[in-house]
Order: C-alpha cells, then sequence, then structure tokens
C-alpha cells in the first residue's frame, strides 16, 4: 500500500500504515499541549498585570472587566496547533478604574 510522508511515496503495510499515524497523532497532540501551555503561560502573566485591579478597595472598569474575561476565554475553541499561532490576545486595557 503506498503512503505519502513528508513529500515521499513509501510501500508501506497497512501495519506500518497504522504505526505512522499513530505516531503523527501523539507527536500532533505533544504540539497542541505545548502551543496550549504557552498560549496559557503568556495569558496567565497578563491577568497576574492587572489581579490588583480586582482588590475589594477598588471599583473596575467596565473595559478591565471586559478584558480580563477576554483573557480568560483565550483557549477557548482552540483545538489546533494553527488557530493557536494564529490567535491575538486582546489589546491592554490601562483605564482601570471608572
Amino acid at each position: 500500500m503506498k503512503k505519502l510522508i513528508n513529500g515521499i511515496e513509501y510501500d508501506l503495510t497497512s501495519t506500518e500504515i497504522a504505526e505512522v499515524n499513530a505516531r503523527n497523532t501523539e507527536w500532533n497532540n505533544g504540539a497542541l499541549d505545548r502551543a496550549l501551555s504557552n498560549l496559557r503561560q503568556t495569558r496567565n502573566s497578563l491577568l497576574a498585570k492587572t489581579d490588583w485591579t480586582a482588590n475589594s478597595d477598588l471599583t473596575m472598569s467596565s473595559a478591565m472587566t471586559t478584558y480580563r474575561q477576554a483573557l480568560r476565554d483565550a483557549t477557548t475553541g482552540l483545538d489546533t496547533v494553527e488557530k493557536i499561532e494564529a490567535y491575538e490576545f486582546p489589546e491592554e486595557v490601562l483605564n482601570w478604574v471608572t
């Protein structure tokens, strides 16, 4: 059975093709996990920079509330490495008080 791998055609058995597909799936899942982890680290850093605005003695602006919620929702729907790499974080909010 012919299988195209990285632009090269190989003559493989169905068992060998299944093994190649399993390795590709493992690699792709690992790449997705790494990309999500990197995105979460950046997101967590951005959230940490604004955590002080959530103190009980401050009134947070609606813009800051929206910004922080957008950061928390950053990973929603990002189920491929391509989507993660294309994601753009929301613009930072400087107006933290109403």
